[in-house]
């Protein structure tokens, strides 16, 4: 699927457009200059893995939360489901009459 898209000719195009962007170009020359420094390189590893981390728990708490609306929702609709067949409550007692 990735081989694909790789040779769709539209994404080719918006590549080269990328790449050929002056400020790409900088930011890419900074980054290879950056990884070339042990101390930065270890530096830049321990960035991305706190924002990895903090990506993961982001994630972890998005499906907890999503499942909790979920079985909320699914909760709602079996109540709903259960008052739509549920008889009329009917009372024994005749209303406006009264015994003696």
């Amino acid at each position: 699927e990735a081989q694909t898209m790789m040779n769709d000719p539209a994404f080719q195009e918006r590549m080269k457009t990328l790449t050929d962007n002056p400020n790409f170009k900088e930011h890419m020359e900074q980054t290879t200059e950056t990884m070339k420094d042990p101390e930065k390189q270890k530096e830049m590893e321990e960035k991305m893995k706190s924002r990895v981390a903090a990506g993961q728990k982001e994630l972890e708490d998005f499906k907890k939360k999503s499942a909790e609306l979920e079985a909320e929702e699914k909760r709602k609709k079996e109540n709903a489901k259960k008052k739509k067949n549920q008889k009329p409550k009917t009372s024994s007692k005749k209303k406006g009459v009264k015994k003696v």
